[in-house]
């Protein structure tokens, strides 16, 4: 993290940034957030908005819950694609 605070010293609203990356770390932990600033300077890029992009790629998709159907609401017949009629 010290190598992109010091890339974005430079930077014009580099503060406001460097910030931004500094909000992650209460969600994302200090490893995730440091190992993202390094996967975004293997890039050469080096804003918030990369750093927040690996971070969101790198976390567990939410889990998908399957919904169970009442018999009352399944449908008696299935609708059919008929663009012939």
């Amino acid at each position: 993290m010290e190598k992109v605070r010091k890339r974005l010293k430079n930077v014009e609203y580099g503060d406001r940034q460097m910030v931004t990356i500094f909000g992650c770390l209460p969600a994302d932990g200090l490893a995730a957030v440091e190992s993202a600033c390094e996967g975004g300077l293997d890039y050469g890029v080096c804003t918030d908005s990369l750093i927040i992009n690996i971070l969101a790629r790198s976390r567990d998709p939410a889990a998908t819950r399957t919904l169970q159907i009442p018999d009352a609401l399944r449908l008696a017949h299935e609708p059919v694609a008929d663009c012939a009629r």
